[in-house]
């Protein structure tokens, strides 16, 4: 089969598309024959070999994967011995290890039938932006019917999906985005927008009493300013950073910092459970959440769509389509 493939660390230009055997699946994995396939950040970490704090677990002296891509979507092929939740033609979702290919094995408990309403471009979008927005809206931010929640980068990957599942959950919303976004953050139920290429969100008066931070282009302090006295920070985004600690040093001094000032500050990765897969399923199958789909790709522009995430340029997600 056809496949993403590098061999050692490097930029997204070292990505080749080869032939690679087809997978077999374990007792307790599924074949998925991919339809799309979504770009998340964490595929540049994985190629790029960075920060180094996490080479153990990318592979210290080269790559443990060797394909890109984690999110998925496509019909399934084969499945495991062990496997009781799917079978061969189901239409499925979820997470995987080297999505970018034509088929991808993976664990049975990392995805979900895809419900019938929901194309297979609008699911593979889904997996890693849907969990970190519903794990910093639901559980880390705890938001409120009636509450007015922030979202710093509402045009992005977890942004879209944030702006509508805190609007799901009864807030008032408050979109920050570029003046070509505003529309489309607008659209997804946005109560206000604010075009940060006009005005600065830090400074004006919106005493929140959550934001959801995708960026990480302020400072805690400022970020603050925008909250109420008793609001809470949740930081998703972060900058680069170093080649050391990369975006870590940004999300742990949030933390280290909550003590000292009023706010609750706080930072997390998103956790793969099949409880919260379930749970996007449901807000999809309902058409309370509408993934927003920016590009399409097929496999031999693999390059163009990784260089398009490293820009930071994608409304929504950028998807491999097959």
């Amino acid at each position: 089969m056809r496949a993403a493939w590098y061999q050692t660390y490097g930029p997204p230009s070292s990505v080749r598309v080869r032939e690679i055997p087809d997978p077999v699946p374990k007792a307790d994995q599924v074949v998925v024959r991919v339809k799309a396939a979504a770009v998340n950040p964490l595929d540049l970490y994985y190629l790029a070999g960075t920060p180094l704090i996490a080479r153990p677990a990318f592979g210290l002296f080269g790559p443990k994967r060797h394909t890109p891509g984690v999110d998925v979507s496509g019909v399934v092929e084969a499945v495991g011995a062990d496997v009781t939740r799917f079978a061969a033609g189901d239409e499925v979702w979820g997470n995987c290890s080297g999505a970018f290919a034509e088929r991808v094995a993976t664990k049975e408990k990392q995805l979900v039938h895809k419900p019938v309403r929901v194309t297979f471009e609008q699911a593979a979008a889904v997996s890693i932006a849907g969990l970190t927005a519903l794990q910093a809206v639901r559980d880390h931010a705890a938001v409120q019917p009636g509450q007015h929640v922030v979202i710093n980068g509402a045009s992005g990957g977890v942004g879209t999906f944030a702006v509508q599942i805190a609007k799901h959950m009864g807030a008032r919303v408050t979109g920050v985005c570029s003046t070509k976004n505003v529309e489309m953050v607008r659209s997804l139920g946005a109560d206000l927008v604010v075009d940060y290429t006009v005005e600065d969100f830090t400074r004006l008066d919106l005493a929140a009493d959550v934001m959801i931070d995708n960026i990480g282009n302020r400072t805690v302090a400022e970020n603050c300013n925008a909250l109420a006295a008793n609001g809470v920070y949740v930081g998703v985004g972060a900058p680069k950073g170093g080649r050391v600690l990369g975006p870590i040093r940004y999300l742990l001094g949030c933390t280290l910092r909550s003590p000292f000032v009023s706010q609750r500050l706080a930072s997390f990765t998103a956790s793969v459970t099949l409880a919260d897969h379930d749970a996007l399923n449901d807000l999809l199958d309902a058409g309370a959440v509408v993934p927003v789909i920016d590009r399409t790709f097929r496999l031999d522009d693999v390059v163009e769509l990784l260089e398009l995430q490293a820009s930071g340029r994608i409304a929504g997600k950028a998807l491999l389509t097959f």
